[in-house]
């Protein structure tokens, strides 16, 4: 039986203001195991980054629970690396925020750039990198400190189409080969379909889990050979529906 990594039980948050209250999220339950990589989709406005900024424990809920089962990185909508450092000094970035900037730690940020194509670019800056190699790096850095849980925040929203296809398909690659536990939110449901194992569909705001749905594949999890499978145009049928309802 695989460990359990994130569950949201109950969940409520409330955002009080001086013009009154806002629920954004009620009621909300689901469960991610380990290894798993399930997506997120939903209308828009509908709560899905407050979602992670709760499963991150950077907001409390203000009813219900939240459990981790280990450690959380944070990967972005933008790569937000800093221009005037190196690739190499980026990655190195959350090992100096966390105290771990040892030979070590450093060493293993090395050893995943090179895995991952980018070890003969250490020395070059953000604006010397493409779009994708750029999204690369930004994954790298997050996993430098080694999360057991990757929360991804639209990744991949700011690149054009073809570089988008490119680069979800490294991305998944990377997080399946480093067998991390993985929650994307995404407004694009082709997207959910071709990476994610579990989808979960949420209803206006305030969110809750309308309907979760196993990716089944025939085992299948590279992102651009799911979307050439006859089950793709099927859920893609299924998702819009749910989301229009």
């Amino acid at each position: 039986m695989k460990k359990e990594m994130l569950r949201f039980s109950d969940v409520t948050l409330i955002y009080h203001t001086v013009r009154g209250e806002t629920t954004a999220i009620e009621h909300l339950s689901f469960d991610v195991s380990e290894g798993e990589f399930v997506a997120i989709i939903g209308p828009s406005g509908c709560g899905k980054t407050t979602l992670l900024s709760l499963a991150a424990g950077l907001i409390k809920p203000s009813d219900g629970n939240v459990e981790r089962g280990g450690s959380c990185g944070y990967m972005l909508q933008k790569d937000e690396l800093f221009p005037w450092r190196t690739i190499e000094k980026n990655i190195f970035l959350p090992l100096e925020i966390k105290g771990q900037n040892d030979a070590a730690h450093r060493e293993r940020a090395r050893s995943l750039a090179a895995k991952y194509g980018l070890g003969d670019f250490l020395e070059s800056y953000p604006s010397q990198l493409s779009g994708g190699m750029r999204q690369r790096a930004a994954l790298i850095r997050t996993l430098a400190t080694d999360p057991e849980i990757l929360l991804l925040d639209e990744p991949f929203s700011a690149l054009d189409y073809q570089t988008r296809l490119n680069v979800t398909e490294d991305v998944a690659g990377i997080i399946r080969s480093e067998k991390k536990t993985a929650v994307l939110i995404t407004h694009d449901i082709s997207e959910a379909i071709s990476l994610a194992d579990r989808v979960f569909v949420l209803t206006k705001r305030p969110a809750r889990v309308a309907f979760s749905h196993e990716m089944e594949f025939d085992g299948v999890v590279n992102p651009l050979k799911r979307r050439e499978m006859h089950q793709f145009s099927g859920w893609f049928e299924v998702l819009w529906r749910e989301l229009n309802l």
